[in-house]
């Protein structure tokens, strides 16, 4: 089965929300580096959003993404939030340490919230 996964971009204030759809794995490589490379090039993009659907599978290869994108984001010191995670994810990403480097927020609005 081919992964398919889309994404779209908005700004709310100072806050560029990149909002993913489809399961993420390591397939999913290819677009979540395009989105981050689109989001980064508006310029003003120092506060960045990652809103997955809350239906959407993670595995190990899409955690090893995420952390790749992570590193982009702390080497030009840019804030980052993640949002839309099922409780099981949420978890997930407490074990492995992404929450040390991510806001993790339970809605869209928490994290705007948060992140102004």
């Amino acid at each position: 089965m081919e992964q398919t996964n889309q994404f779209q971009l908005k700004q709310q204030n100072d806050v560029t929300v990149l909002h993913i759809q489809g399961d993420i794995t390591a397939q999913s490589e290819p677009v979540i580096n395009e989105a981050y490379k689109k989001a980064d090039d508006q310029g003003a993009a120092q506060k960045i959003l990652v809103q997955f659907e809350e239906d959407a599978y993670i595995n190990s290869g899409g955690i090893a993404v995420l952390i790749q994108i992570l590193a982009h984001t702390q080497k030009k010191n840019q804030q980052i939030g993640i949002t839309g995670l099922s409780d099981h994810f949420k978890k997930i990403f407490n074990m492995v340490g992404i929450s040390k480097f991510a806001g993790i927020y339970n809605t869209v609005e928490d994290a705007l919230e948060a992140m102004s």
